[in-house]
């Protein structure tokens, strides 16, 4: 028994909400500082991706659903600055006047990049030694002073600064390529 073509296409709406609405609502929240813009936003995107055919025959669809939602907030953004006197915009400068090229867009994908690339550090790190991590560490990330860590340790402070290099050394052989 094979299902009505109407039924599918329910069927097929009903999945893409379910999976993409949260983080498009959160993605556009973050963006317009608006509720019921990023809510409208999240639709319109959503509408955008079902019209375009089987969401399923996309290779990566999570970035095509929000290359599509960036796209969106930039064709408003266009808009908004062609009509300077409308009353209001769903983008009320959420930055703050800042100039576009200085803004660092966080699309999921980027946070799903970043994350992985978080794994492969702390993979990288997991290799190391338990001390030379623990010295990169402080130094690095706590801001620990070198003379501070070799007190602590009991080292000396050039013992500290072969363990940061090691370190270094290792994270730019295993990450640097990215």
């Amino acid at each position: 028994m094979s299902l009505p073509p109407e039924k599918i296409e329910l069927i097929a709406s009903n999945q893409l909400a379910e999976r993409f609405s949260a983080p498009l609502r959160s993605y556009f929240l973050r963006r317009v500082r608006d509720r019921d813009n990023a809510e409208d936003l999240t639709q319109e995107v959503l509408l955008r991706v079902f019209r375009a055919g089987e969401i399923e025959a996309i290779e990566r669809p999570e970035s095509y659903v929000f290359k599509v939602a960036a796209n969106l907030l930039k064709d408003l953004r266009r808009r908004a600055a062609r009509r300077p006197g409308e009353v209001s915009s769903p983008l009320e400068d959420s930055e703050e006047g800042a100039p576009e090229a200085l803004i660092d867009e966080r699309s999921p994908e980027r946070v799903m990049l970043g994350e992985a690339s978080l794994a492969q550090v702390l993979e990288a790190l997991g290799e190391l030694t338990e001390l030379t991590r623990n010295v990169f560490i402080l130094f690095r990330l706590e801001n620990m002073k070198q003379k501070d860590i070799a007190a602590l340790y009991g080292i000396a402070q050039s013992t500290v600064e072969k363990h940061v290099m090691r370190a270094m050394l290792h994270l730019a052989t295993r990450c640097g390529g990215q």
